[in-house]
């Protein structure tokens, strides 16, 4: 990382302008949403985006998602609006909510990943739409993280592990959603989950009066098939993760578990989520929410606090798998084994 560390500059309306104007330079910002801190750029300005890729260190054929002020702006980047968009958009946006479109011409391959569809969502964050408003445009914004890591839900958090790689950082406090936006694919003859969010897989089939599918998963297809499947971010088989090594565990699992690596020697954290576990010196405990919104809120600071603790290991407890908790599930099979 680099040693020039940018701090983050309250997201007042001055500094908001200023951003905007940095965006119209090709620079990047980073900024809250409700989900997590985006890295931005002009989504027009290919070399904007690309620095993008460079800042985060993420393959260019991984798509980014474009950040929109308003509903109307849909036509302006996808070549069709289907009724099944508009019925969305009108029901959650600004909101968590992320719809893959088939793109317009003019919209550069470098935002879509070479693909001919394109994500957009309107962000339900005031700092978010004022900037956007400001800017006048679509700013195309992955996570304000390295590429795989756990993405920042705090100006921070974007702070510490971008250093000057980033030209500003825009604070509107911690995120209050704290996981990626719901994706879902609206390109083709029938609506696809591509990714669980805060919006769940039965409120869009409730607007929609469809049940909806999803993709196979990427680690059993050929490397040929994964990368046509690609089309949103999020769907690598490891992503949000720490760089401490970490596995999830059930409840009944975890004392055992935790006697086997404290006998060995091993400094352990431990996201708990009902078990009572007693902290030690080897043992670092974070006991997390038991109300799914709100554990998923917490859920990426903890993971980093535990992780700049150079522990040998990190443990979760596994938390409820059912549909309010799919989202969080999603990320953790990717942040943990």
């Amino acid at each position: 990382m680099s040693k020039n560390i940018i701090k983050p500059v309250i997201a007042d309306a001055d500094a908001i302008n200023h951003a905007a104007g940095l965006l119209r330079q090709g620079r990047l910002v980073a900024f809250p949403t409700e989900t997590v801190y985006g890295l931005g750029a002009d989504a027009s300005n290919s070399d904007a985006v690309a620095a993008i890729f460079k800042a985060k260190g993420r393959p260019s054929d991984h798509p980014l998602i474009v950040h929109i002020a308003d509903i109307d702006s849909l036509g302006d980047w996808a070549s069709i609006v289907p009724e099944a968009a508009l019925k969305l958009a009108h029901r959650f946006w600004p909101g968590p909510l992320a719809m893959i479109l088939n793109k317009t011409p003019e919209v550069p391959l470098a935002v879509t990943g070479g693909q001919q569809t394109v994500g957009l969502r309107m962000p339900d964050h005031p700092v978010a739409l004022a900037l956007l408003k400001s800017f006048g445009g679509g700013i195309a914004a992955p996570s304000a993280n390295r590429f795989c890591r756990i993405s920042p839900t705090q100006a921070l958090h974007v702070s510490e592990e971008l250093g000057d790689a980033v030209d500003m950082i825009l604070d509107g406090g911690p995120c209050q959603v704290g996981v990626e936006s719901t994706i879902i694919d609206l390109s083709g003859s029938k609506p696809r989950l591509l990714r669980p969010g805060h919006i769940t897989g039965q409120q869009i089939e409730a607007v929609l009066q469809t049940e909806l599918t999803t993709p196979p998963d990427p680690s059993r297809l050929s490397a040929n098939t994964a990368a046509l499947e690609m089309r949103a971010p999020g769907m690598m088989a490891v992503h949000y993760a720490p760089t401490t090594p970490a596995i999830r565990c059930s409840a009944d699992q975890l004392p055992g578990k935790i006697r086997q690596l404290i006998a060995d020697g091993k400094r352990i954290g431990l996201l708990s989520y009902q078990l009572e576990i007693m902290e030690i010196n080897q043992v670092r405990v974070l006991r997390l929410p038991e109300q799914a919104g709100n554990y998923a809120q917490s859920l990426y600071a903890a993971l980093r606090e535990l992780d700049s603790l150079q522990l040998d290991l990190i443990l979760v407890e596994q938390p409820p798998q059912t549909e309010s908790w799919q989202a969080i599930n999603d990320r953790l099979s990717k942040a943990a084994v």
